[in-house]
């Protein structure tokens, strides 16, 4: 019998396949956790407090459904030429081979902004490429290219800095792992 031809069997970062976050499914988990936990307490202190009623039960409800929302992180992945974060309603995709600007946005959570000539742009994470070596040796290819394609105009400083990033926790990795720090 012949080989499936199957993603499981091909080296991760390959020409032509698709990487994506590895923590986005333990993180949605949490996510999950908190909006549950949230209204069992609150459920549990107003029955304690014999409070509980069908209106404040449909309100702890809804505050968990928004915490969900809030909390539960985007589904980043990233092939040759492209990269997408997909929300619960929307999904987002940059052309990373054409690339325009990568800002960094300082904040409360530090962001990434990829914007590509089409106009598209997606926001994500910088510790998601930290997480995931793969996902980021994919995209800075594409930046690279983009480079010396002469349509990254503004960005070259910010992904330097995420590389100094990666290259760092990834040798911090190693030496944890092998009992050297």
């Amino acid at each position: 019998m012949g080989q499936r031809d199957d993603a499981s069997n091909q080296r991760p970062g390959a020409s032509g396949q698709a990487v994506h976050d590895r923590r986005w499914a333990g993180d949605l988990v949490s996510a999950g956790r908190c909006a549950v936990v949230l209204p069992a307490l609150l459920f549990l202190i107003d029955w304690g407090a014999d409070t509980l009623s069908a209106r404040r039960g449909a309100l702890w409800i809804a505050l968990a459904a928004l915490l969900f929302l809030a909390l539960c992180p985007d589904r980043i992945r990233a092939g040759e030429g492209w990269l997408t974060s997909r929300r619960l309603l929307r999904t987002r995709r940059v052309r990373t081979d054409l690339l325009v600007s990568v800002r960094c946005l300082e904040g409360i959570t530090q962001r990434l902004v990829f914007r590509d000539v089409f106009g598209e742009r997606v926001e994500l994470d910088p510790r998601v490429l930290v997480d995931n070596p793969d996902l980021w040796h994919r995209l800075h290819q594409d930046a690279r290219r983009s480079l010396a394609l002469g349509t990254l105009l503004c960005g070259a400083t910010a992904l330097q800095r995420i590389a100094d990033r990666v290259e760092r926790e990834t040798a911090r990795t190693v030496f944890e792992v092998s009992d050297l720090k």
